[in-house]
């Protein structure tokens, strides 16, 4: 059995910046058996995961060598990137109509164009997309 999800930045920090939900995001990514797991991110993903590693370098001190490493597990977790240029009109349409960053609005268009849930751990974003035609999961309902 397949199973796939478009997961948003929030989802991919938790991978290696210890937060709340960290432990929800590594049970997504984790194999379960008899499930081949597929995951989805506009190829804007990997800069938004580096801009959040600079900010805890700066901000928190968090180790550049560890920052590094996580790059690199980063790029091995198979994530399959779609072209943001191809995104492009469609999420500026959508941003504009509900008021959300393009960042935001192209996991969801992506969402959308694969037909498959978009998740997150930003509420915000889930308040806005309410009624945009996403199908928008919180991390933290995710089951276990």
């Amino acid at each position: 059995m397949r199973q796939g999800w478009v997961v948003d930045v929030s989802v991919g920090a938790k991978l290696f910046v210890s937060e709340e939900l960290s432990d929800k995001a590594e049970e997504l990514f984790q194999d379960s058996p008899g499930i081949r797991k597929v995951f989805f991110v506009p190829d804007l993903f990997f800069i938004e995961c580096n801009n959040i590693f600079w900010k805890h370098i700066r901000r928190f001190g968090f180790p550049v060598d560890e920052a590094q490493k996580s790059l690199k597990d980063l790029m091995e977790l198979g994530l399959r990137p779609v072209s943001s240029t191809a995104l492009l009109s469609d999420s500026l349409n959508l941003a504009l109509e509900l008021g959300i960053t393009a960042y935001d609005a192209s996991y969801a268009v992506l969402a959308q164009d694969l037909s498959l849930p978009l998740v997150t751990a930003d509420r915000k974003l889930i308040g806005n997309l309410k009624g945009a035609g996403t199908n928008v999961c919180w991390l933290g309902d995710l089951p276990t």
